[in-house]
């Protein structure tokens, strides 16, 4: 029997669940079926010592793939997860740069379906490779005529973060005031290439753009002391849980040493939570129970210094941060 899953009072966003769609028509690309086996390969380190209560939550299907967003609806809901931030997957890298998964235009007619639970989060990538000029007329597109607030930039399958050729790009975002989420740390995924993401590169960028509002995916992982660091010393990068959070369950020990370390250097004001969903329900709920039950160990708080989490440093991480940054009212929950 399924157990029932406590509910909460926390007011959650997620801007990392992924619209992947059908690949049937893109498997026999060779990069596509690279990127199928970097993700059965990285499987093991992302559920490797999952405790059984999690698996007695899930109904079967959360553990299959289920690519159609009314299933994803009926995910916020069962875990209590308030908005998703609906990204198309880019990933033109893989398939030679001829197409790509899932279209902006896709996205926004599935958004459209659920205004007040999925929000727009256009994937302008790759921006270089198609071009700055028309990377900023599409960002103005969506940010003016259709009401953007947030965009994805995969710098894996494009070119560095602190690339000068992208400047413009990151001038107009600045001033259009939009949230820039941006992956960090390895790709995981070849072909991307990691030399792309590393968190340090950001440096350059918040340098020259302090009012651009970066969130930076996977917390730069495994480089998440130098994303520390480039968001201890500019207020405006913001760190991101996304993928990881579910270590909180699996290895709660090697996830206190990335949420403490965060803790002490940027602050629980600048951590935001995520799922990094990619069709199943299973990833949702271990972000949300991993984060919602987790406490550092007494004797990381004696021995690193870490400051015992919160409820208040929840609702922020769960929702309220990056509420701030998108100017959402997270005093109403908006789950059924």
């Amino acid at each position: 029997m399924v157990k029932e899953f406590e509910k909460d009072d926390f007011f959650k966003i997620d801007p990392e669940p992924h619209l992947i769609g059908d690949m049937e028509h893109i498997n026999h690309f060779p990069g596509v079926q690279m990127w199928w086996k970097a993700i059965d390969a990285i499987r093991r380190p992302l559920i490797l010592g999952s405790p059984p209560d999690l698996f007695e939550l899930l109904d079967p299907e959360e553990l299959t793939k289920n690519p159609d967003p009314e299933a994803l609806l009926a995910y916020m809901d069962k875990y209590g997860v308030d908005i998703a931030c609906l990204l198309p997957e880019s990933m033109m890298d893989t398939t030679g740069y001829t197409s790509r998964w899932v279209s902006n235009g896709e996205m926004a007619r599935v958004a459209d379906t659920h205004p007040d639970r999925f929000m727009y989060q256009p994937n302008i990538s790759p921006i270089k490779f198609k071009g700055v000029k028309n990377t900023i007329w599409e960002l103005e597109y969506w940010a003016v005529e259709r009401g953007a607030k947030i965009f994805k930039f995969y710098p894996p399958e494009d070119t560095y973060m602190n690339d000068e050729d992208l400047w413009p790009f990151y001038a107009k975002a600045e001033e259009l005031d939009i949230v820039l989420d941006i992956h960090t740390g390895f790709c995981w995924v070849p072909p991307g290439m990691s030399k792309y993401a590393l968190p340090l590169q950001l440096d350059d960028v918040a340098r020259d753009f302090p009012n651009l509002k970066i969130v930076a995916f996977h917390m730069g992982y495994p480089y998440c002391d130098d994303l520390n660091m480039v968001a201890m010393g500019h207020p405006n990068v913001y760190v991101c849980l996304s993928l990881l959070v579910p270590w909180a369950l699996s290895a709660p020990r090697k996830f206190a040493k990335i949420l403490g370390e965060a803790m002490r250097f940027v602050g629980p004001e600048k951590i935001i939570w995520g799922t990094d969903y990619a069709g199943f329900g299973a990833q949702i709920a271990g972000a949300v129970q991993g984060l919602r039950d987790f406490q550092f160990p007494e004797d990381m708080q004696e021995g690193y210094g870490y400051p015992a989490l919160t409820d208040e440093d929840r609702a922020k991480i769960f929702g309220q941060n990056l509420g701030g940054l998108m100017g959402i009212d997270t005093g109403k929950r908006r789950i059924s």
